[in-house]
C-alpha cells in the first residue's frame, strides 16, 4: 500500500563501504540534494533542484547509505500532522485513517512501512519526536548545535536540528554518530568532545538503567488523553523494574512555553521566508510593470494557507510597537523555560513525559482548528526553546494508535538518553 511517503522517490547511491553501507536512508524533503528536487512540501519550491548537497547528506553518502528519496512533509515544516503539504498528506501506516504526525511524517512513516531502513527529520518544535511517536518508531532530537544545519531550508533558525528516525534506539544511534559533529559551513555547530562527551552513541544503546534517576514534569501530564497517561506510566513502571527510580517535578515555566515558542518560531519564520518572492527561484509572479505585485501573487499561489497565517502573525510580532510586547516577551519566557529545565535535571538524569498528549489524530480532524494543532505540541516545543536533547521511543499503544514516551537530558547528554532509552526499545 502506499501512504504517500515519498515527493521524490530518485535515490541516490553513496560510497561502497562505511558504517551505513547496504542501509536506505530517506531524507526529508527540506534537506538539500545535488541534482535531486527539494520543495520543502510547497507549490512555491516544487520544481527547485539545488546545486549542493547539505552537509548531512555528504556524511550519509560518505558512511555509505543509499539515499532512497526526499519524504513528504508539512509546508516549511509547519504543521503537527503532515496534512499541509502542497503534495497531499501521509497516512500513517500503523494507524489506518490517522495523520503520520508532522512535520517530518513522511521521514517517520517511511520507517515504519519499512520503505526505508533509517531516514532524517527536522525538529523545530516536535517536527521528529512527534511522528516518531505517531507512527511508532524512535527519533531523536539532538542537541542543538551538535548536527549541522548547512543546507537545510530554514523555518526557525534558533529552534532546529536534524535528528535521525530507526526502528530501534541502537540503530538511532548509529545514523545519529554519521552526521553529528562540527561543520565550517554552520557556525552554530559545537563540537561535543569540547563539551566533556564523544560521538560513540551507538554503544552507550545497552539498556543499563540501574540508578537511572527520572524526573517527570507534572505539567506534561496536566490535560494528557487517558489512554496515553496510563501507556506512560507503564513504561515508567517498566524502566522501575529494569533498576530506575523517579520523582515528580514541577516546571512552572511550561504554562507559558507553547505561546513563546510560537512567537519566536513564527518571527523567525517570516524573516526567514521573505526569501521566497519569484525572483531567483521558486514560483514566479511573473512581472507587469509592478514587482510589489509580483511578489505578491507568487506568495499568494506558491504558500499554502497554514505557512501564510504564520508569515503573518510572525509578521505582526515583530512589527514596530509589538516587538517588545510579542517578540522579547516570547524571549524571556525562553529563558525562564531554560532555567526550569537546568535546575530539574540537577536532581535528575532525564526529565520523562509523553512525547504527544493525544494518540494521531484521524486525517482532516485538525485542519479547520489550527489552536489545537498548536496546543498538540505542548510537550514537545519546551525542548526546542531550551536547546536540549531528546528522544521519542515506543511506550504502548491505545485503541487509537501508537504511545511515545519522551526522555530529555541535559545538553550534549545524549548518551544518557539513548541508555535510558534502549531500555524499552
Amino acid at each position: 500500500m502506499s501512504y504517500n511517503v515519498y515527493i521524490s522517490e530518485e535515490s541516490v547511491d553513496g560510497d561502497s563501504d562505511g558504517p551505513l553501507a547496504g542501509r536506505t536512508v530517506a531524507v526529508k524533503d527540506n534537506i538539500s540534494t545535488e541534482g535531486v528536487r527539494t520543495t520543502c512540501g510547497s507549490a512555491m519550491l516544487e520544481d527547485y533542484v539545488p546545486p549542493y548537497d547539505a552537509t548531512v547528506v555528504e556524511r550519509l553518502k560518505d558512511a555509505g547509505a543509499t539515499v532512497s528519496g526526499k519524504t513528504n512533509m508539512d509546508e516549511f515544516g509547519m504543521g503537527t500532522t503532515n496534512e499541509t503539504s502542497a503534495f497531499g498528506p501521509v497516512e500513517n501506516p500503523v494507524a489506518e485513517g490517522r495523520v503520520p504526525g508532522g512535520s517530518s511524517g513522511g521521514s517517520a512513516a517511511a520507517v515504519a512501512a519499512g520503505e526505508a531502513d533509517l531516514a532524517l527529520g527536522s525538529d523545530t518544535g516536535g517536527s521528529v519526536r512527534c511522528p516518531a511517536a505517531f507512527c511508532g518508531v524512535v527519533g531523536i532530537k539532538p542537541t542543538y548545535g551538535l548536527v549541522s544545519r548547512y543546507g537545510l531550508v530554514a523555518y526557525a533558525n534558533s529552534l532546529e536540528q536534524i535528528g535521525p528516525f530507526a526502528p530501534t534506539v541502537e540503530e538511532a544511534a548509529e545514523l545519529l554518530e554519521v552526521i553529528a559533529g562540527p561543520d565550517e559551513h554552520d557556525a552554530t555547530t559545537r563540537d561535543a568532545r569540547e563539551e566533556g562527551t564523544d560521538y560513540d552513541f551507538a554503544a552507550a544503546a545497552d539498556g543499563d538503567v540501574e540508578g537511572l534517576e527520572i524526573g517527570v514534569p507534572t505539567e506534561l501530564l496536566d490535560g494528557a488523553d487517558e489512554g496515553v497517561v496510563e501507556t506512560f506510566w507503564d513504561a515508567i513502571a517498566e524502566l522501575e523494574a529494569q533498576g530506575a527510580s523517579y520523582h515528580e517535578v514541577d516546571l512552572p515555566s511550561l504554562e507559558h512555553a507553547v505561546e513563546a515558542y510560537y512567537v519566536i518560531a513564527m518571527s523567525e519564520a517570516s524573516s526567514n521566508l521573505a526569501r521566497f518572492d519569484g525572483v531567483r527561484y521558486g514560483q514566479s509572479g511573473g512581472y507587469e510593470g509592478n514587482w510589489n505585485e509580483s511578489f505578491a501573487k507568487a506568495r499568494e499561489e506558491g504558500f499554502g494557507e497554514e505557512v501564510k497565517r504564520r508569515v503573518l502573525l510572525g509578521t505582526y510580532a515583530l512589527s514596530a510597537g509589538y516587538h517588545d510586547k510579542y517578540y522579547k516577551k516570547a524571549q524571556d519566557a525562553r529563558a525562564w523555560v531554560k532555567q526550569d529545565f537546568d535546575e530539574a535535571l540537577d536532581d535528575a538524569d532525564v526529565l520523562a513525559s509523553p512525547t504527544m498528549p493525544i494518540p494521531p489524530m484521524k486525517l482532516g480532524e485538525s485542519l479547520d482548528d489550527p489552536m489545537k494543532m498548536y496546543l498538540a505540541d505542548c510537550n514537545t516545543t519546551p525542548v526546542n526553546l531550551a536547546n536540549l536533547p531528546a528522544i521519542s521511543v515506543p511506550a504502548g499503544e491505545t485503541d487509537e494508535g501508537p504511545v511515545g514516551l519522551q526522555l530529555i537530558g541535559p545538553a550534549f547528554g545524549e548518551k544518557t538518553i539513548i541508555r535510558a532509552g534502549s531500555a524499552l526499545a
